[in-house]
């Protein structure tokens, strides 16, 4: 039989190899990330051929609204903000389709290094806002953030931090370490909850994903958080309402058959083997005329870059079975609809 410490060891081996960051790690490595943020440690780098030119509730809601930032971005990320929006504005970005303009964003960002860790400096619950360097997550949430400012015509760097803010926590409040939105598939139900996200993978041909969502609670040994019984009963709940919610996932080769039901912009959460969690990697579609490729925040290049084929980009690591594809839903539609 295994000593502890070897069992101990294994449990560190698979987390790292599922993370995406370390981003959920209460202390330094080697304690494994949690699985929502950080996903796939030591993504390998897919093999791909020659490349070409580069849900759970219809209620709709409106995104928590700007308010007075919780943290003070510093002055390169405000700066990276600015430039942005001043690009946006000279090149009428907002007036493109939603899709268009979240990829728009996605690719401001091209080259920004991939940082794990960055949510877990402190011991406390503290709102991280860097437009400087991101793990898979953090990249999706900034660009969405500054997508949602350039759509609605809003400036204001306050406003960008509140929509990370939505985004990241339940209901899009920051409450402590449970209310972070640690699973992805959670981050996903409890957004689209709020009428800013469509799971649309089953509506292009997905199928069901029967998977058992527990690694947190299973590998409590493994997140200095969860030593707190309190917090630790928590996270079982969280994953215990998971269970109660269908998923459906792309097989890995019927990726390519679904392109033509996709859209730029669109979120792609990876789906994995691994025992107790959801997904993997995340980032978006990228869409061309020549290419449906995948625009994420990849460990394996150190960097944000797009990975030319999305099929390919996921048969290329072992453990990703497929994809959930989750459609970000146009602000503005949202605000006419309630005006």
């Amino acid at each position: 039989m295994a000593s502890p410490m070897l069992r101990l060891l294994l449990v560190l081996i698979v987390a790292a190899v599922a993370a995406c960051s370390g981003r959920d790690a209460a202390v330094p490595p080697p304690v494994p990330p949690t699985p929502r943020d950080t996903i796939a440690r030591t993504e390998p780098s897919p093999a791909i051929p020659a490349a070409p030119p580069a849900s759970n509730t219809d209620t709709v809601q409106s995104i928590a609204p700007p308010t007075t930032p919780a943290v003070q971005t510093d002055s390169a990320t405000t700066a990276t903000y600015d430039r942005i929006l001043d690009a946006a504005a000279a090149q009428d970005v907002a007036s493109r389709s939603y899709g268009e303009i979240v990829q728009w964003v996605g690719e401001q960002l091209l080259g920004r290094p991939y940082v794990a860790g960055l949510l877990d400096q402190t011991t406390d619950e503290t709102l991280v806002v860097d437009l400087m360097r991101f793990d898979c997550v953090l990249y999706i949430e900034n660009v969405l953030a500054i997508a949602r400012q350039i759509a609605l015509g809003e400036r204001g760097v306050e406003g960008y931090v509140a929509n990370v803010r939505a985004l990241r926590y339940r209901g899009g409040a920051m409450d402590g370490y449970c209310s972070r939105l640690h699973y992805f598939t959670d981050w996903i139900r409890d957004n689209q909850a709020r009428g800013t996200l469509r799971d649309v993978t089953a509506a292009i041909g997905g199928e069901a994903f029967d998977k058992r969502i527990d690694f947190m609670s299973t590998h409590r040994e493994s997140y200095a958080a969860l030593a707190s019984d309190s917090v630790y009963a928590c996270i079982v709940g969280t994953e215990s309402t998971l269970r109660e919610h269908a998923l459906s996932y792309l097989p890995q080769d019927r990726i390519a058959a679904a392109y033509g039901g996709m859209q730029p912009g669109d979120l792609v959460a990876t789906a994995t083997s691994i025992g107790g969690l959801d997904v993997t990697h995340t980032g978006f579609v990228h869409q061309t005329a020549e290419h449906t490729g995948f625009m994420h925040a990849s460990l394996s290049s150190d960097a944000v870059k797009i990975s030319p084929d999305l099929q390919a980009y996921v048969q290329g690591v072992r453990s990703q079975v497929g994809v959930l594809i989750i459609r970000p839903v146009d602000p503005r539609a949202t605000r006419r609809a309630a005006e």
